[in-house]
């Protein structure tokens, strides 16, 4: 699904495209619980930070992804996949991608921040909020 917000910053095609591909890997990785797809997209060090219903949540990512691996997934519960790029902006070898992710009775909105490293983008940072407003 292509974003339907680009912020045009010197971003080239092929760096949109490899980060848009990312972030709908991740939504595809989440929405079907494929942590092994998960663990490639993120850098080791990454971490997740959050609100979900009023209770701050950190974890580094190899905990996010034992979380994601113990419980049932979107798709093996039957939910519609309504997850979606809001916004992805880039300059240089930084990106942030604002993504919405309605699942599992929640309603996630979460900003995935990537570094383009020899020339590969990864997932350096996540944080995410629990919004039933939005």
């Amino acid at each position: 699904m292509e974003p339907s917000f680009f912020l045009e910053t010197e971003m080239s095609t092929d760096h949109r495209d490899s980060i848009a591909d990312i972030a709908n890997a991740y939504l595809n990785g989440v929405y079907q619980g494929d942590t092994a797809t998960l663990a490639t997209l993120f850098d080791p060090h990454a971490q997740v930070y959050g609100e979900n219903n009023g209770q701050a949540y950190h974890k580094t990512i190899a905990a996010y992804l034992e979380g994601v691996a113990a419980r049932q997934s979107p798709l093996q519960l039957g939910e519609p996949y309504g997850m979606q790029i809001l916004s992805v902006d880039s300059l240089d070898s930084i990106a942030t991608v604002k993504l919405h992710s309605p699942m599992l009775g929640m309603n996630y909105h979460l900003y995935l921040t990537l570094r383009r490293l020899d020339g590969k983008w990864s997932i350096v940072n996540k944080t995410f909020v629990n919004s039933p407003k939005l």
